[in-house]
C-alpha cells in the first residue's frame, strides 16, 4: 500500500495506520533525514525475520534501531558520560550511534550481539511514528543502487509490491546515508563518513 504524505505536517491518519501495521508484525517504509527507511517494530521477531528475507541479508547482520529521543536510549544500551555529551550534541540529526547493547535489545534480536545502532533522526514522521507506536522501530536503509534508484516511495512500492505492508511516500528523496560513529571503543571512531560531520 501507497499512502502519500506531507513530510513536515504529516496526516495523522497515516501515522496512526503505520503504526497498527507495525503492531500486527508489518513491515513499513519510510523517509528520514537522509534516505527512506524499513523497518519493523522491535517486538516483533517473525516481522525482523521478514524484513531480513526482504533485504537479502544475512540474520546475524546488525540492524540499526530508531527512536524519537534520547530518553528512552539507556533502556537499550549502554550510554556513558561522554557518549552521551556527544549524542545530546548531535541529535536529532543524519548519524548512527553503535553503544554497547543492552539485555532489552538483545531479547529481541535473532542473534546476540554486543552493540546497537541508534538513530534518532531530524525527522517529523520518524518521531511521531516512533512516539505513537511506543518503543523503537528496527530499522535499516532502502537501498540507493541496483537495478533502480530506489529514492522514492512510487518506486520503492513498485520494486517491492507486496512484500511490503505500507509505504509512506514523500516523493523523490536524495541524500546520503548517515555517518556512523562509534562509541563502544576509545577513542571513539566514525567508521562511515556520511550526510552527518561531527568533531569527536
Amino acid at each position: 500500500m501507497l499512502v502519500r504524505v506531507y513530510s513536515k505536517n504529516p496526516q495523522l491518519r497515516a501515522i496512526r495506520q503505520a503504526v497498527e501495521i507495525l503492531k500486527n508484525g508489518g513491515l513499513v517504509v519510510y523517509p528520514t533525514d537522509t534516505i527512506y527507511g524499513l523497518g519493523c517494530d522491535l517486538h516483533n521477531k517473525k516481522a525482523l525475520k521478514k524484513l531480513y528475507r526482504i533485504k537479502g541479508m544475512d540474520e546475524k547482520t546488525p540492524l540499526s534501531f530508531i527512536s524519537p529521543d534520547l530518553s528512552e536510549v539507556s533502556r537499550y544500551a549502554g550510554v556513558s558520560d561522554k557518549a552521551y555529551r556527544i549524542m545530546n550534541r548531535c541529535l536529532p540529526g543524519p548519524f548512527t550511534f553503535i553503544l554497547p547493547a543492552k539485555k532489552e535489545v538483545n531479547k529481541n534480536m535473532l542473534y546476540k550481539r554486543k552493540g546497537i545502532g541508534i538513530r534518532v533522526p531530524d525527522d517529523t514522521i520518524c518521531r511521531l511514528l516512533t512516539q505513537t507506536l511506543g518503543n523503537p522501530v528496527i530499522s535499516t536503509s532502502v537501498p540507493l543502487w541496483g537495478e533502480k534508484i530506489l529514492n522514492s516511495g512510487e518506486a520503492i512500492h513498485e520494486y517491492f509490491e507486496k512484500q511490503i505492508d505500507l509505504v509512506l511516500d514523500i516523493g523523490v528523496l536524495v541524500s546520503e546515508p548517515s555517518t556512523i560513529v562509534d562509541l563502544t571503543t576509545e577513542p571513539f571512531e566514525i567508521t562511515r563518513q556520511g550526510k552527518g560531520e561531527i568533531i569527536l
